[in-house]
């Protein structure tokens, strides 16, 4: 994220706040009341987008995990394609007999 587009998002947040202000004064609050629901709506908004973030931390689907892992596969693909036929049939073969290996592991549990 740039600088501005982070100035930008505080800005449209605080005119948010400015705008549920007037809403709940257009609505009949009065100003303290007014005030108190609007932070009440800001802080909901808030934790509504931290949770956002939170969650594809967690999940680890956040745009830097998505670039490293189109990186090592793009990595991957080049090595697989600079082998010669026979390392490759060599490779396939150790990775089915791995998968057979991993399997009758998983059975045996």
């Amino acid at each position: 994220m740039r600088r501005i587009d982070a100035i930008a998002i505080v800005l449209a947040f605080f005119g948010f706040g400015g705008v549920a202000f007037w809403a709940f004064r257009v609505y009949g609050f009065d100003a303290t009341n007014a005030g108190v629901w609007s932070q009440v709506v800001l802080v909901g908004v808030l934790l509504a987008w931290i949770s956002t973030y939170v969650f594809r931390a967690v999940t680890q689907t956040m745009t830097y995990n998505q670039q490293l892992d189109d990186y090592k596969k793009a990595v991957l693909t080049k090595q697989l394609e600079e082998m010669s036929p026979e390392e490759r049939e060599k490779l396939f073969v150790e990775v089915d007999a791995e998968k057979k290996l991993t399997q009758n592991v998983v059975k045996d549990e």
